[in-house]
C-alpha cells in the first residue's frame, strides 16, 4: 500500500518514539505546503535565536520599490491576545527581503507570527526561544540541499516532528550549479532544474537561486515550524572556496573572485534568517554561539571564508608520491604543513573562550555546529576494484576522480577538502579545547553526503568526543555512485579506520539528536526516495551518547532493521 507524506516509517530495536497524531497546530503546517500565492511567495521563517529575541524573516513578492511589512507575535495561532507587533521597511535594494529581530520575549517559549503587507497576510510561522533552564533538547540536523538531485522529503520530514526545539543547517542550502553542473541531468529528468539556468555569478543571480529554494514547500514547511541555527559551506558562494578562491570560480570569465564572494553573501544574509554581521565585523565572520538553558552549549563555526588556506588538488600531488620518501615527505611538510589554516586567530580566540565559560558553568553537553569531517579518514586502496566504466561515469560530474584513484594507493587521507587537509590546524584545534577543559565534544558535521558516528581523536590518541556526520538531503554521497559496490567500499572504509562507528553511504536524510542531563540519542533518519514527493522514512541507526572518564563516546547500537510505523501531524 503506498505510504503518504504524512507516514514515517523508523527502524530500529529500541522502543518506539512517541507518536504524534494530530498536532493541535497542524494547520500552520497545511499552510506552509500548498502552493504559495500573493505577497508571500517565499514563506516566513525564524533563527538565530536567543533567549529573549529571534530572527523573524520573510520576503514580499511585489513590483513596488519601498513598502512597510507589519510583524505580530502571540503565543497562540489564534494571535489572541497579540503580544507584539513590529514595522519595517523593505525595498529593491534588499531583494525586498524582511528581518525583524523582537526583543522582550521569554526564555524557552513558543511563539507563533505572521506578517502583512497591504491586505494580505503571510502563512502563520512558529518558533521558540532559548530556554533559562532545560532538561531535554531535541534537534534536526541537515546539509546539503541540491535542488535538481530530488524533492526535500528530509525537510518535510522534519516540519512534521513537533519535539525538534531548533533546525541545525550544517550548510550548502544552495547550490552555484548551471543546468550542466551537479546534479543538471536528474533535475532535467525532475522538472527540477535550477534557476536561473546558468552557474550564478552575480548578486541578482545568487538572489534567485535563494528564491528558488525558498519557494519549495518542504523547505517553506521546515522553515515556518522551526527555528534554523545555519552555517554555510561552499556552495553557497562555490565549490571548494576557500579564503582567495573556489575551484568553481575562474577569474578570466567570472570576474572578481571578491566581487563574487561579496555578491553571494549579501544574498545570503539578506534570504536567511541569521543575524547580521555586528557592526565593524566582516560578513565571513559567521560564527556564533548558543546556551540551551544549562544543558548544552554550541557553537557554530566558520571554515571556509575567513582563514581557509587553498585546498590541496590529487591532479597536482599524484606525480609527486614517486616512492616512499616523497609519500612520508607529502604527509609532513606539505598536507602536514603548520602554515596550512581553517578557522584563523579570531576564531580561535572565540572558541576557546566559549569552551572555557561552558565547562565553568557546568554545562552538561559541548556541540560543535561544523561543516566538514573532522575525523581522520584514510583512503582504502580502490585501485583494483573500481571498473573503467564507473570512472568515466564518474569523470561527468567529478574530473579528479581517476586521479583520486591512483592516489588511494598510498594510504592517505580520504578528503583532502576536510579537516584531514588540514591536520596541523585540527590538532591546534584538539590542544586548545583540551586547554580549556573541553574534551568531550560532539562535532556535527555535513558536506559528505553520507552518515557517520567517529569517534575523535588527537595525533596522540586521546579522546575529544564524537563526531555526527548527516547524509545529504539531496545531494548523493561519493560512494553511492559505485552502486552495488558502495557497500564493499563502506566496509573497506571501515577496516582502515578503527575511528569510524557507523556509516551509510547510501541514504539521503537528517540527523535526529536528544539529550538529556545523563545521556544522548543519536537517530540517523532516513527517506525512501528523492525521486518523488511521496516517500517513507525510516531510522537507519540509532545510538546513546554517554559521558565518560571526561569525555563523550558512543553506546552500543539499539539495532538495524526492524521497521516500526508512526505518524506525525
Amino acid at each position: 500500500m503506498p505510504i503518504s507524506r504524512r507516514t514515517a516509517l523508523f527502524s530500529g530495536l529500541a522502543a518506539p518514539l512517541a507518536a504524534c497524531t494530530s498536532a493541535p497546530d497542524s494547520p500552520l503546517l497545511s499552510a506552509a505546503t500548498t502552493p504559495a500565492r500573493g505577497a508571500f511567495l517565499h514563506g516566513v521563517a525564524s533563527g538565530d535565536p536567543e533567549p529573549d529575541s529571534i530572527v523573524l524573516w520573510t520576503r514580499v513578492t511585489t513590483p513596488s520599490d519601498r513598502l512597510a511589512v507589519k510583524v505580530e507575535i502571540a503565543e497562540t495561532p489564534a494571535f489572541a491576545p497579540l503580544l507584539q507587533t513590529h514595522t519595517a521597511e523593505t525595498d529593491r535594494g534588499r531583494d525586498h527581503t524582511v528581518k525583524i529581530v523582537p526583543t522582550g520575549l521569554a526564555p524557552g517559549r513558543v511563539y507563533y507570527y505572521r506578517f502583512t503587507v497591504g491586505d494580505e497576510v503571510s502563512p502563520i510561522g512558529r518558533t521558540r526561544t532559548l530556554p533559562d533552564r532545560t532538561d531535554a533538547a531535541t534537534f534536526a540536523i541537515a546539509s546539503c540541499s541540491n535542488y535538481p538531485f530530488g524533492y526535500f522529503n528530509a525537510y518535510d520530514h522534519i516540519a512534521r516532528d513537533d519535539q525538534v526545539d531548533a533546525v541545525i543547517h550544517l550548510g550548502d542550502y544552495i547550490y552555484e550549479y548551471g543546468p550542466d553542473g551537479y546534479g543538471g541531468e536528474t533535475g532535467r529528468s525532475l522538472g527540477r532544474e535550477h534557476v536561473p539556468p546558468r552557474e550564478i555569478v552575480s548578486l541578482s543571480d545568487y538572489r534567485a537561486r535563494h528564491a528558488q529554494y525558498k519557494a519549495d514547500p518542504s523547505s517553506r514547511a521546515m522553515l515556518a515550524r522551526h527555528p534554523l541555527i545555519c552555517i554555510w559551506d561552499d556552495h553557497e558562494t562555490a565549490n571548494n572556496s576557500w579564503e582567495h578562491g573556489a575551484q568553481n570560480h575562474q577569474p578570466e570569465t567570472e570576474g572578481s573572485w571578491d566581487d563574487r564572494r561579496r555578491a553571494a553573501l549579501r544574498a545570503y544574509y539578506e534570504w536567511m534568517p541569521v543575524r547580521d554581521p555586528e557592526p565593524g565585523k566582516p560578513r565571513e565572520a559567521l560564527f556564533r554561539e548558543y546556551e540551551w538553558g544549562g544543558l548544552l552549549s554550541l557553537a557554530a563555526i566558520e571554515t571556509r571564508l575567513m582563514a581557509r588556506s587553498e585546498q590541496l588538488e590529487y591532479r597536482d600531488i599524484v606525480p609527486t608520491l614517486t616512492d616512499d620518501d616523497a609519500i612520508e615527505r607529502f604527509r609532513r611538510e606539505i598536507v602536514g604543513a603548520p602554515s596550512r589554516e581553517l578557522l584563523g586567530a579570531a576564531q580561535t580566540a572565540f572558541l576557546e573562550r566559549h569552551f572555557r565559560q561552558s565547562v565553568a558553568k557546568g554545562t552538561t553537553w559541548r556541540l560543535v555546529a561544523n561543516q566538514i569531517i573532522m575525523a581522520r579518514l584514510i583512503a582504502p586502496n580502490v585501485a583494483d576494484r573500481v571498473s573503467e566504466e564507473q570512472i568515466v561515469e564518474f569523470e561527468k560530474e567529478w574530473d579528479q576522480v581517476r586521479t583520486f584513484v591512483e592516489f588511494t594507493k598510498f594510504g592517505l587521507p580520504f578528503n583532502l577538502d576536510a579537516w584531514d587537509g588540514y591536520p596541523a590546524a585540527r590538532e591546534r584545534f584538539y590542544r586548545m579545547a583540551q586547554a580549556a577543559g573541553a574534551r568531550d565534544l560532539i562535532v556535527l558535521t555535513g558536506d559528505t553526503h553520507e552518515f557517520w558516528g567517529n569517534d575523535l581523536l588527537t595525533d596522540t590518541g586521546e579522546a575529544m568526543g564524537v563526531e555526527l556526520g548527516t547524509s545529504g538531503v539531496t545531494s548523493p554521497g561519493f560512494m553511492a555512485r559505485l552502486g552495488d559496490k558502495a557497500f564493499d567500499y563502506s566496509l573497506l572504509m571501515r577496516r582502515e579506520n578503527r575511528d569510524i562507528r557507523y556509516h551509510d553511504p547510501l541514504h539521503h536524510g537528517y540527523l535526529r539528536l536528544h539529550l538529556t542531563p545523563d545521556r544522548g540519542h543519536i537517530d540517523y533518519m532516513a527517506v525512501s526516495t528523492i525521486l518523488s514527493p511521496n516517500y517513507q522514512a525510516f531510522r537507519t541507526a540509532r545510538f546513546d551518547l554517554i559521558r565518560e572518564n571526561g569525555t563523550v563516546r558512543f553506546g552500543n547500537p539499539q539495532g538495524l532493521g526492524l521497521k516500526e510505523r508512526i505518524v506525525y501531524g
